[in-house]
């Protein structure tokens, strides 16, 4: 198991070298530029997407998609990961992490716009949509189409799921002396009660949790950060600092170079928000909506919630809390150490936040992993995946994290290729699309919104 824990790791330290490095915060730069910094539509974008009206064609109202893609998005990467990345990357990774998702609220953007535009019915009259619909009806590249089902029915059992249950799994073995096959069985449980309903029981479920989970978990971090207010100017300074020069300023941990903390952060940025990686615009394309651009403002925020506001303030709390100087490796031991910091509280932030993060994770990437199936072999298959899913959840709970973190990385990565490549090819379409329902007109409901 060791020898194939080390050919794993060194085949992710391959595939997320500077090439994809390059890659992806090229695509979040580009489309950046060419949609005249989207970013602006932010606020504009919340208060659409917390309008809770169907309208349009679609499965379920535009508030669901983006509870469900926030659900898939929102998970371990949010607080593992990113404990991760500062044990791997030091500080400045934070940084790094942080400007991926600025960068990639562009990329989500254009990605929902070109899921929604091309997405169709399929035999049940449900909408099916994503990148392997776009590479198939808009690129015309149904061969590659394949390949992107294919690598998200296999990668959504790595991010998805075994990623989820083992993070749990661990920190309650670790906090609470649970077993882990126990808080497996308790999880698997749960997953298989609601994706058997569905798109929609998926949705009505993530509707209700992921408020709740967000809200709990940014209250008990700014606590955190309010009880520590005395470093935290320090804090700030040092991340900036490590991110730019690869040396930390205090606490004697020399760190890493450069880039390696933007490799830890951009990989696991991507990890949190999925920016480029494909799967978010699956769910986009099932939303109630009148015009692409409408939803793919919507499925924007979800970049922004995750990765510039929940990784940031979780990476606050974890270099401020200093823990980071002894030297772990380990994400899931700094994590842990930095919540400890507050007794009773702080574990308790941490509990409650993965517990919900992974549930509502594991629900969100079913459909993904569900849709990509159904594009390769048809619908006769879906139930069946979703027993393996379930079961998966198990299996993931008792698997050593090294192995199951080198996996997701890996499935990331080549997950992400063939979409970018359709982002790239297909960016004439996204700024035609943005000029006619946003630039140009002015008295649209997205500019009312």
């Amino acid at each position: 198991m060791e020898s194939v824990e080390r050919f794993l790791n060194a085949a992710s330290n391959w595939v997320w070298g500077p090439p994809m490095l390059l890659l992806l915060m090229g695509t979040h730069l580009f489309l950046t530029v060419r949609l005249r910094f989207i970013q602006c539509y932010i606020p504009r974008a919340v208060k659409l997407s917390l309008q809770r009206t169907s309208e349009g064609e679609g499965d379920i109202s535009h508030f669901g998609a983006l509870m469900t893609a926030l659900a898939a998005t929102i998970g371990t990467g949010n607080i593992v990961g990113v404990a991760t990345a500062v044990a791997s990357g030091g500080p400045g990774a934070v940084l790094w992490m942080w400007l991926t998702g600025v960068f990639g609220i562009a990329t989500k953007y254009g990605e929902a716009v070109l899921a929604v535009k091309y997405r169709t019915v399929n035999s049940s009259g449900e909408m099916a949509g994503g990148p392997m619909y776009v590479l198939q009806r808009g690129l015309k590249w149904p061969w590659l189409g394949t390949i992107f089902a294919l690598l998200t029915a296999v990668a959504a059992f790595g991010i998805g799921n075994m990623v989820q249950a083992n993070s749990i799994s661990v920190l309650l073995r670790d906090s609470l002396s649970v077993p882990q096959w126990v808080s497996g069985g308790v999880l698997m449980f749960l997953t298989g009660l609601v994706i058997l309903g569905g798109i929609r029981s998926i949705a009505r479920v993530c509707a209700v949790l992921v408020p709740f989970m967000a809200i709990a978990y940014v209250s008990g971090c700014l606590v955190l950060l309010a009880l520590g207010w005395s470093t935290l100017p320090a804090t700030i300074g040092l991340i900036v600092k490590s991110a730019l020069t690869g040396q930390a300023a205090a606490g004697g941990f020399l760190g890493a170079g450069v880039l390696t903390a933007m490799r830890y952060g951009i990989a696991r940025g991507l990890f949190s928000n999925e920016s480029g990686l494909g799967s978010a615009p699956i769910v986009a394309a099932a939303a109630q909506t009148t015009t692409p651009v409408r939803q793919a403002l919507v499925s924007s925020t979800g970049t922004f919630w995750d990765t510039v506001v929940v990784c940031l303030i979780t990476g606050l709390v974890l270099v401020n809390s200093g823990v980071w100087v002894q030297g772990s490796t380990s994400g899931a031991f700094l994590t842990k150490a930095a919540f400890d910091t507050l007794p009773v509280i702080g574990p308790a932030v941490l509990v409650v936040g993965l517990l919900t993060f992974v549930f509502s994770t594991i629900l969100g990437w079913s459909y993904y992993g569900e849709k990509a199936v159904e594009y390769l072999f048809g619908r006769s298959v879906i139930r069946p995946y979703r027993c393996l899913w379930t079961i998966s959840v198990m299996v993931g709970s008792v698997l050593t994290l090294p192995l199951v973190w080198s996996l997701a990385d890996i499935a990331n990565a080549l997950m992400a290729i063939p979409n970018l490549v359709s982002l790239l090819a297909l960016s004439g379409v996204i700024v035609a699309e943005t000029r006619q329902h946003l630039w140009e007109a002015p008295n649209s409901r997205e500019n009312d919104a």
